[in-house]
C-alpha cells in the first residue's frame, strides 16, 4: 500500500517489489474472493446472517493486507493495486446488491456511483497525458473503512426489533458520513489531477 499523501515521510520507503504470492497479496485475493461470495449469500441463498459475516470480515480486514505488507517488508506493486481494487469491488457489490434488495434507496446509490465516474473520468485524463492514477489518500481510506463498517451494519438493521431499530439508525449516519468523506476524497483525487495536467502543460513553455 502506497504512502498516502497528508502523511509524514517515512525515514526509508520500503521498495516495491514484483512477488506475486506474498502473505498480503493472498489476503487481498482471498477478499476478493468474498466479493461473488457475498452476492451469492444474500441474493441467490437468501442466507443474510452468512452473507453479514462475510461482508463484516471484507470490511474489517481492510487494513491487515497493507499492514503485513509494511511488517513484513513484502509490499509489492500488485499490493498496491489489489488493496483498493478490493475495497471497491465490495463496496460496488454491496451497494448494487443492497439497491436490488431494498436495503439502499437509489439516491445514495446514484450519489455513490457519480462519484466513482467522477475518479473514472480523471483517471482517463491522467492516462491521456502519462500518468497512472495517484496515491490513495487517506481520507479515501477512512471513507472506505466507514462504508464498509456502514454495509453490514444496515443488513442487520434488516433483522427487525431493537437490534435493527439501533443497526438502522447507526448504519445510516455511518453510511452518509462515508459518502461525504468519499466525495471530499474525490475532489482531493480530482485536485491531484489538475495539478498533474498543469505542470505538463506549463513544461514546453519553461523548457
Amino acid at each position: 500500500m502506497a504512502r498516502q499523501p497528508g502523511e509524514s515521510a517515512s525515514p526509508a520507503p520500503q521498495p516495491r517489489g514484483s512477488a506475486v504470492w506474498t502473505v498480503p497479496n493472498l489476503i487481498s485475493f482471498a477478499r476478493l474472493l468474498g466479493v461473488p461470495l457475498f452476492l451469492y449469500l444474500l441474493l441467490v441463498a437468501d442466507a443474510d446472517v452468512a452473507a453479514i459475516v462475510v461482508l463484516a470480515i471484507g470490511g474489517t480486514t481492510d487494513w491487515v493486507d497493507g499492514y503485513l505488507a509494511r511488517r513484513l517488508g513484502q509490499v509489492s506493486r500488485l499490493g498496491e493495486l489489489l488493496d483498493p481494487l478490493a475495497d471497491r469491488l465490495y463496496i460496488l457489490a454491496t451497494l448494487l446488491a443492497f439497491t436490488v434488495d431494498g436495503v439502499v434507496g437509489w439516491p445514495f446509490t446514484v450519489a455513490l456511483l457519480a462519484r466513482e465516474a467522477v475518479l473514472l473520468a480523471s483517471l482517463g485524463v491522467l492516462r491521456r497525458y502519462g500518468y497512472g492514477p495517484p496515491p490513495v489518500h487517506y481520507v479515501g481510506k477512512t471513507a472506505t473503512f466507514i462504508l464498509l463498517v456502514a454495509f453490514p451494519t444496515l443488513l442487520l438493521a434488516t433483522v427487525g426489533g431493537t437490534t435493527g431499530s439501533v443497526a438502522h439508525a447507526a448504519g445510516w449516519a455511518l453510511a452518509w458520513w462515508g459518502l461525504v468523506l468519499y466525495w471530499v476524497a474525490a475532489a482531493l483525487y480530482v485536485g491531484q489531477a489538475a495539478a498533474l495536467v498543469r505542470a505538463v502543460r506549463r513544461a514546453p513553455a519553461t523548457s
